[in-house]
């Protein structure tokens, strides 16, 4: 059946600054680059100019710009799209197949990957919200927001004018859902069932939201994907600008009374000068920004500060891959190892300890190659368990677990990596090559897809009139395996990540990332 594009017969829409027009294209209106907010360089956000007549809302908005250039890699694992970058880059995407203020339909807010300082809202193929607009009868934002200096780097002690910019980005989604929270009824939203749902950074923000009082009952739920943070994978160094400010300006030889001059540096001049000067303030453990920056506005990621009690009532769900950073490829392909052969690689990484390991890592899993064990994700694994658990502690809400553990037909058999799962929860594994598996994926999709909707709408992921899926409690960890056959086992790799950290040292995180692709 052909696919229908209309563009003339489509409604305007009014939001509170003015009315916008998208098109409809397959059933799904599709609104690309509204702007929510708008910001002098440094300064929290507010609300953005009204304007007359009809703003054609056709084509995406810039991006944040990056502090470096991408270069395309591991684009089979995850294909991504470049956009033009401009710091007025507060925009945001709507997929909705109903423009009725009645249907009040769940609301997904899609928070992109990338840390804080790279990544936007389009940046891969997977985040196309047109599948999940219409397979999960909701409504589709994802948000482009200030990154890296323009969104985190902290200029109070220079004027009350950049009051909270260490945390500017993180601002630009309270502004986001903000505006989502006025306007989200004209597109069939419920602004009373807003879903967070955020991956690897994206996930960071998703709990960093949780800390920020501001955002109180703007979202109701949050699903967490591969982006806990327990203060090692991203430190937030203490401290403000003090250090930082004066070494942009004498690298920019502006005099240091004139820290304003700083607006109207050209970005990439000033994206130059802090890739020159920040790496050596750094080293020494000085404030650079670059990350939110805890004080009375936010309070800080909970596994180092604590959960604040209303987030505590927000139901939860948090996960992460098998092998998330494993990107590099094997130079053997594990189905045809002999039993000498794995016994003798596993020897070489563990040494003395390599049968413990391996029988430790097929009893959580057995259907895995003791091969597998050397791609064991140790980053992300730990602290969403962590996360489940102290959400848990608080006993108001529900937290619930998943790891997705599937295999894929690539480099003899490479186990899930950063990324893989996101075009499963979007239901857009069609778009991405690598994740169509013949007789797997489907199905599989079907589930994840499922049990996000259902979460988005009840706070259970569990299909109707099925309680399989338990949420953690302070003593138990129930986790959803998604693979080929997926199933829930409670606190089934505990023992083994124990060993893990007991045996191995701690991972080298700049190695880990300078091997990673764009994400």
């Amino acid at each position: 059946m052909a696919k229908v594009f209309n563009y003339d017969e489509v409604p305007a829409v009014s939001t509170k600054a003015g009315k916008v027009k998208g098109y409809e294209f397959d059933g799904v209106h599709i609104f690309k680059g509204i702007p929510y907010a708008q910001a002098g360089r440094f300064q929290m956000p507010r609300e953005v100019e009204p304007w007359e007549g009809v703003k054609e809302t056709a084509s995406y908005g810039f991006v944040c710009p990056l502090l470096t250039q991408d270069t395309p890699t591991g684009e089979l694992l995850v294909p991504h799209r470049y956009w033009p970058q401009d710091e007025n880059c507060q925009n945001l995407n709507v997929w909705t197949t109903a423009l009725d203020k009645t249907a009040k339909k769940p609301v997904m807010v899609w928070l992109h990957g990338g840390g804080y300082a790279a990544g936007s809202s389009i940046e891969q193929a997977a985040y196309d919200g047109s599948n999940m607009a219409v397979q999960g009868d909701v409504v589709v934002v994802s948000v482009n927001h200030r990154l890296n200096i323009l969104g985190f780097l902290d200029l109070s002690p220079y004027g009350e004018k950049y009051r909270n910019s260490g945390n500017a980005g993180l601002a630009d989604l309270v502004a986001a859902l903000r505006w989502i929270h006025d306007n989200i009824e004209e597109f069939g939203g419920d602004p009373e069932n807003v879903t967070l749902f955020g991956q690897s950074g994206g996930g960071m923000k998703v709990t960093g939201l949780m800390q920020i009082p501001e955002a109180d009952g703007l979202f109701h739920k949050a699903i967490v994907m591969s982006g806990v943070s327990d203060g090692k994978l991203m430190p937030i160094i203490p401290g403000d600008g003090t250090k930082i400010v004066p070494a942009l300006l004498k690298e920019l030889g502006i005099p240091e009374g004139e820290v304003e001059k700083l607006e109207t540096v050209p970005y990439y001049e000033l994206a130059k000068a802090y890739n020159t000067v920040s790496p050596a303030l750094a080293a020494q453990g000085i404030y650079i920004g670059g990350m939110p920056m805890v004080n009375d506005y936010y309070l800080g990621e909970p596994l180092i500060t604590g959960f604040r009690d209303h987030a505590e009532t927000i139901p939860l769900m948090v996960g992460s891959v098998f092998g998330e950073f494993s990107f590099m490829p094997t130079p053997y392909n594990k189905e045809k190892l002999t039993e000498e052969e794995s016994r003798a690689i596993l020897a070489g990484a563990y040494g003395e300890h390599a049968d413990k390991v391996k029988e430790l890592f097929l009893k959580a899993y057995p259907d895995k190659k003791p091969v597998d064990v050397l791609a064991l994700d140790r980053i992300f694994r730990q602290p969403s368990k962590a996360l489940a658990q102290l959400h848990a502690k608080g006993g108001k809400a529900p937290a619930y677990l998943y790891l997705f553990s599937l295999d894929f037909p690539y480099q003899n058999g490479k186990v899930a990596w950063h990324c893989s799962d996101i075009p499963f929860i979007f239901h857009n594994t069609d778009k991405v090559e690598i994740c169509n598996i013949p007789g797997v994926s489907d199905e599989l999709e079907e589930k994840i897809f499922g049990a996000a909707m259902q979460f988005a709408r009840h706070g259970n992921p569990n299909p109707e009139g099925s309680d399989e899926w338990q949420p953690v409690t302070p003593e138990q960890e129930p986790t959803m395996v998604y693979d080929r056959v997926c199933e829930v086992r409670s606190s089934y790799d505990d023992e083994l990540l124990a060993y893990l950290e007991e045996i191995l040292p701690p991972f080298d995180l700049m190695a880990l990332f300078s091997q990673d692709v764009q994400h």
